[in-house]
């Protein structure tokens, strides 16, 4: 195998991996678990938490604890209490540092949360428990480094491993850093909340933060016309397809 074939199958393993497991962040995790702008029956329900587990591997986020975080997130939106809010940490590394405690403590149950936080998110106990134990985070590591070994032939190509096993953070690491950090804004939402690109293709609508935070139940993350939100077609097909039915109240803005 020539060293540019090896580094094709490389970047294709690695392209799906960030699209695949960042579709599962936005579509279960965000859009469903943290807002429920849509529904759907309890097989589907179980087949995209599965999906979710799958596509994240070693960096699985629990949804109760993401949805409990990411409500706070809107709730206190950059202030002290915002659990990542960038503007209150010196680099993006102390922020989600800061963010993991935070998430462990939901996740154990070592802090009292506030009801209007709770409820309405998917649970599956057993997928959740082994989730987080170390025999999937090992498990998980093992098969992307022996994708590499089987396929890398030059050593730099094995730089790309650490973003695999720390997926899901890293995705949130760019949408909470960059999201009210950089960017423009079509609303005063009272927070720094940013529409960071016009195209949010790289993070699949996450990006569109500002908009985001005016509408927070709208499923369609973009607002104005050059914006464009590659997500919200899919649950369009999705809910065709009647595999989730959209909530009225989330298509005011949609």
């Amino acid at each position: 195998m020539t060293t540019t074939e090896s580094l094709l199958i490389i970047l294709a393993f690695f392209i799906a991996h960030w699209f695949l497991s960042l579709f599962s962040q936005t579509f279960y995790l965000h859009r469903y678990s943290a807002h429920k702008m849509f529904t759907m029956n309890k097989f589907w329900e179980k087949f995209f938490h599965l999906f979710t587990y799958l596509t994240q591997g070693s960096s699985y986020l629990n949804p109760r604890a993401y949805a409990i975080l990411h409500r706070m997130h809107h709730a206190f939106s950059d202030t002290e209490k915002d659990p990542h809010s960038p503007h209150f940490f010196k680099d993006v590394v102390s922020m989600m540092m800061r963010t993991k405690d935070i998430y462990y403590d939901v996740l154990r149950n070592k802090v009292q949360t506030s009801k209007e936080f709770l409820g309405n998110y998917p649970i599956w106990n057993s997928l959740d428990h082994f989730g987080g134990t170390w025999v999937s985070h090992i498990f998980w590591g093992v098969f992307y480094t022996s994708f590499y070994f089987f396929f890398a032939t030059e050593w730099w190509m094995y730089l790309l491993l650490p973003v695999h096993f720390l997926m899901g953070p890293v995705h949130g690491a760019i949408v909470n850093w960059a999201g009210h950090k950089y960017g423009y804004q079509n609303f005063d939402n009272g927070d720094k909340s940013k529409n960071t690109l016009v195209l949010d293709f790289l993070m699949m609508g996450e990006l569109f933060q500002n908009n985001h935070h005016k509408f927070p139940n709208s499923p369609n993350f973009a607002s104005r016309w050059f914006e464009f939100d590659p997500v919200y077609p899919i649950m369009k097909v999705l809910s065709w397809l009647r595999i989730i039915k959209l909530n009225r109240h989330a298509l005011v803005h949609g």
